[in-house]
């Protein structure tokens, strides 16, 4: 490589921004190549107390060649298999919402869609969360493994998520970013070109100049180089008015196990998340200031846990995302690009599957000039990405709860009128895959397969029109067979599965 070597630099490290240097990384093999270099500052502290993962971080870890069990050992990781929602009923009950999905398992039987098995529960009146594989193994905290001899044999076909402190995890990453350069620095200001607008040159707090030829801005909250190219913030307010959050960290009662779930557990005026990693819970209240002052919500977190918990600080959310993440030569990604409360682990799923729509374009063409038409696609594909993922979260307040200002306010207006039109269409007929658009090369996103438990759970889905599609099956006998076969399996697998606690052991 000579001096003339274009140069991608990431700014912000942690989660986000080591994650993007190793997938650019990956991506560029090229003999035209650009260097990458993370360019953090030694002075930014991380707030966080727990985060979660989708099942995508992990198909993102093993591409990367990074093994499973030296992560889960250098991290403090657990398993993930779902979420336990608490208290979102307006009865009160809890449902479970597992990320895997059994209908990839069983070819659709002639005239039935290939959610023919969750519309099988419905039919049935049974949970459709208790299909799930990914169930059994919450209810019973167990791993994703059964031992054989001396071996930890996989005991499921589908990918699991994780559990993590973000700040181990970007150290382990960091470690991991070998001919990634490394820059410890403040980026200050930056240097752009008067004609095209592009970032020539990143000014730092050690009077160094950093010459640039593509950004991806991963500064969190902070947006500290795409706030300078003039994108507009899209609000979320409306639909997701939850402003506050207040982390905080519990020890492990010492006589339970370690559960392989997130907890999202709802409150009076929010809810409070449960993330355990080896050592610890990461805890959060996430609420509205409009219903409870945070001296108020930390006397109901102390209240509903029987203890006085320590808040690290009172966190200020703005839920919404950039209108462009994509300006001239630079891309925000992360916390950068937008932010929701974090009920679906939608943060780090957003930021690989917006790294792997803009790695649509190797690193080399980022670096030498990209047509409009493929800034405005992706910016398009992006925006509609987190605009679905908030209307997701906002499909959790649909349960009907009155018994609080807050869930009053959520039950009478917090549910826009196009989610009532869903519910209510989902109604007289069955949820289907064709009632969602998917994102550009089938990447994952929220589909049919998470929607149906959470609408199940709520209690949200009647089963006549499921009954009525299952009619249209032309075998029922093979058909009945399939769904009582991968039952048997299930529970099967989730009998020898090693318990959690013991697998990280």
């Amino acid at each position: 490589m000579g001096s003339d070597q274009k140069h991608i630099a990431i700014v912000g490290g942690g989660t986000a921004g080591w994650l993007a240097a190793l997938m650019l990384q990956k991506a560029a093999t090229g003999p035209d190549a650009p260097r990458i270099s993370v360019i953090e500052s030694p002075n930014i502290p991380t707030v966080g107390v727990g985060e979660g993962s989708t099942s995508v971080f992990r198909q993102i870890l093993l591409d990367l060649g990074i093994d499973e069990m030296e992560f889960l050992r250098e991290t403090g990781a657990t398993l993930k298999f779902g979420i336990k929602h608490a208290g979102w009923r307006k009865d009160g009950k809890d449902y479970f919402g597992p990320i895997d999905d059994p209908n990839a398992l069983a070819s659709a039987p002639a005239g039935l869609p290939t959610n023919w098995l969750h519309h099988a529960q419905i039919a049935a009146g049974k949970k459709v969360a208790d299909l799930h594989l990914f169930t059994r193994l919450m209810r019973g905290s167990k791993s994703a493994y059964a031992r054989k001899g001396d071996q930890l044999v996989p005991l499921s076909p589908f990918h699991h998520a994780y559990h993590f402190d973000q700040a181990r995890l970007g150290r382990f990453l960091a470690s991991r970013a070998t001919g990634i350069d490394h820059i410890k620095t403040e980026v200050n200001a930056i240097t752009r070109d008067t004609d095209s607008g592009h970032i020539t040159a990143l000014e730092c707090s050690d009077a160094r100049t950093i010459p640039v030829d593509f950004v991806i801005d991963c500064t969190g909250f902070r947006r500290a180089i795409v706030g300078q190219m003039g994108s507009d913030w899209v609000s979320y307010a409306n639909m997701l008015p939850l402003n506050k959050a207040m982390p905080f960290w519990l020890d492990h009662d010492p006589k339970a196990d370690i559960a392989p779930f997130t907890l999202a557990q709802a409150l009076g005026s929010g809810w409070m998340w449960g993330i355990p990693v080896q050592d610890r819970i990461g805890c959060g209240y996430v609420f509205s200031d409009a219903h409870i002052t945070p001296e108020q919500a930390q006397a109901e977190v102390e209240t509903k846990l029987r203890r006085p918990v320590e808040i690290r600080r009172v966190i200020d959310i703005n839920p919404g995302r950039l209108r462009d993440a994509w300006i001239g030569n630079c891309v925000a990604v992360g916390l950068a690009q937008s932010f929701l409360e974090p009920l679906e682990a939608t943060s780090i799923h957003g930021t690989l599957v917006q790294m792997l729509l803009l790695l649509r374009q190797t690193p080399e063409h980022l670096v030498s000039g990209i047509k409009p038409s493929v800034v405005a696609d992706y910016n398009g594909t992006v925006a509609r990405q987190v605009d679905e993922f908030a209307q997701f979260i906002n499909l959790h307040y649909a349960g009907g709860r009155t018994d609080t200002p807050f869930w009053k306010d959520m039950t009478n207006a917090g549910v826009p009128p196009a989610q009532r039109d869903r519910i209510e269409h989902w109604q007289g007929t069955a949820i289907m895959r064709a009632d969602f658009h998917m994102l550009p090369q089938a990447l994952p996103h929220v589909e049919e397969q998470l929607y149906t438990p959470v609408l199940d759970g709520l209690g949200l889905l009647p089963k006549a029109p499921s009954k009525q599609l299952l009619a249209s099956a032309e075998d029922k006998k093979s058909a009945r067979a399939a769904l009582k076969q991968l039952q048997t399996d299930f529970a099967a697998a989730a009998r020898v599965a090693v318990k959690h606690h013991a697998f990280l052991r």
